[in-house]
């Protein structure tokens, strides 16, 4: 296990059908208030055979670190010997480093529900959590893997535990489109997503994929759209950072749709692809003329574009586990389930202390905060 160079780490990762964002080397560009590593595990022939970018966050006042792997690392995570192969040897790395805490978030599935498994659950009402709800497929060695990282000092970064919390989502909504028609991804969506993406095409609204210089004609919306839900709106030099840095490294990596009507942006959005896997990123919308249904036609389009691209999945990233009625986050489960994809449960984040003082620490400070 050693530090490796930007070209190593990009090399490994262009012979994977997937990977997260997360784990690039631009990632960290993007993250100007973390210190970034990419490090790698070698094999006895010297090839990188996994990797991961780590994200040091220093504590105020110490040269102690919190170490963080958004959705990673990308290595083997059913080796029977994962813990003394590839855990080990990066938590004796990161110790070097001046790590106190890890944190990690591996991109393995565990579960995935068919759409129509999640509409009957919201519509049965018996079940208050997706959790709850019988899984359509299971990952058959979950249990192992599961009991084998508790059995190793890790814990999952849940409220009531030591862990600080899942930070990046631990649920998503995936749409597959291998082997598909394009035909048949739309059969796939519901009666209301086609009629909305056709009262689109009736009313004018065109989507047309923007530029650098459109990003602040998204983050107009982006702002509109904090507002409306309450949110804190990153400011327009972090998108433009983050287009600089992940198109530089392919110009594939991000994109970005507005949604027009007569000249004017209703919707905007950004898509981002690695290898075979596509994910929608970032979404807003204007308060008005919401009747013509932008959103609906913006996330075709990027369906179409994505599978144009060649890409396995259509990702749209995080929902909520709750079925209750009436809850906003259900309302958007209800959004995505529209589009006939998968529900999908990730194995989610997981913490271990290397200094469980600082730790604990660190996790009572952040609950404080919340």
């Amino acid at each position: 296990m050693r530090t490796i160079s930007r070209a190593e780490h990009l090399a490994f990762v262009a012979g994977r059908r997937s990977a997260s964002p997360m784990q690039l080397p631009s990632w960290g560009e993007l993250k100007s208030q973390w210190r970034s590593e990419s490090i790698g595990w070698i094999d006895e022939s010297g090839a990188v055979v996994g990797a991961g970018l780590v994200l040091y966050r220093q504590l105020p006042l110490l040269k102690r670190y919190l170490a963080y792997l958004p959705e990673g690392p990308v290595i083997d995570w059913f080796d029977p010997e994962l813990d003394r192969r590839w855990l080990r040897p990066m938590l004796a790395h990161l110790k070097a480093q001046g790590a106190f805490s890890v944190k990690m978030g591996p991109q393995v599935v565990l579960r995935r529900w068919e759409a129509a498994t999640v509409k009957d659950a919201i519509a049965g009402g018996t079940a208050r959590r997706l959790r709850d709800v019988e899984a359509d497929w299971h990952e058959p060695q979950r249990f192992e893997l599961v009991d084998g990282l508790r059995r190793a000092g890790w814990l999952r970064s849940e409220e009531g535990e030591t862990g600080f919390g899942d930070v990046q989502p631990r649920y998503t909504f995936q749409v597959p489109l291998a082997g598909r028609s394009l035909d048949d991804i739309q059969r796939g969506f519901n009666q209301l997503w086609r009629r909305n993406i056709k009262k689109a095409e009736r009313s004018g609204v065109e989507v047309v994929q923007g530029g650098y210089e459109d990003l602040a004609v998204f983050h107009r919306l982006y702002e509109v759209t904090a507002e409306r839900d309450r949110f804190t709106p990153r400011p327009l030099a972090y998108f433009q950072r983050m287009w600089t840095a992940l198109t530089a490294e392919d110009p594939n990596r991000m994109r970005l749709y507005i949604a027009y009507l007569d000249g004017e942006p209703l919707a905007a959005t950004t898509m981002l692809a690695v290898g075979e896997h596509v994910w929608y990123s970032y979404g807003a919308s204007a308060d008005h003329k919401r009747e013509v249904k932008p959103s609906n036609a913006i996330q075709w389009r990027m369906m179409r574009d994505a599978y144009a691209l060649g890409a396995s999945v259509y990702d749209l990233r995080g929902i909520s586990d709750t079925l209750v009625p009436g809850d906003h986050l259900a309302g958007l489960l209800r959004f995505k389930v529209g589009t006939g994809g998968q529900a999908v449960e990730h194995l989610g984040e997981w913490d271990f202390p290397l200094n469980r003082l600082l730790h604990e620490a660190l996790g009572r400070y952040l609950k404080r905060r919340r």
